[in-house]
């Protein structure tokens, strides 16, 4: 089974617990790292999630792996907070994201640049402006390799 079909049947399994308690399903992964495989769900809340509420996650799924078996590899379950330089996967992280500081690669050169750092000023569903110092970075979301938010030292 493909590592994607994988990721589509872990999330379709989590989220009527994630939505009941209030989370937020940020990512799903299933990796190979070395000679081990690893699930990971990346889960968070408003105001931040927290180390119990991620384990009250990982038992209720790891139940549901156990009782469906779609995974024929053996590996391991994690369940974490996607921490403080989240990833945007979606249009509507990117939304939630507009006044604070993020970090996004493009596909191909935009400006001359590939990668951009600094305040998310908009985001219209079509184009991402970010500031960086005094200028002002346009780029299509459909470009956008990657987005997470950034620390700012």
């Amino acid at each position: 089974m493909s590592n994607s079909k994988i990721k589509d049947i872990v999330e379709e399994m989590v989220k009527p617990f994630i939505d009941e308690n209030g989370f937020e399903l940020v990512d799903v992964e299933y990796v190979k790292e070395g000679s081990n495989w690893f699930l990971r769900v990346f889960v968070d809340k408003e105001g931040g999630i927290d180390i119990d509420e991620c384990g009250r996650v990982s038992e209720y799924l790891s139940e549901r792996l156990d009782e469906n078996d779609p995974i024929s590899d053996a590996y391991f379950l994690e369940v974490s907070s996607p921490g403080a330089e989240r990833p945007l996967k979606k249009p509507e992280d990117v939304r939630k994201a507009v006044g604070k500081h993020v970090y996004v690669t493009t596909y191909e050169p935009i400006h001359g640049r590939k990668e951009f750092e600094g305040l998310l000023q908009s985001f219209d569903g079509e184009l991402v402006s970010i500031r960086e110092g005094q200028k002002n970075f346009e780029i299509p979301y459909a470009k956008l390799a990657s987005a997470r938010l950034a620390i700012v030292f």
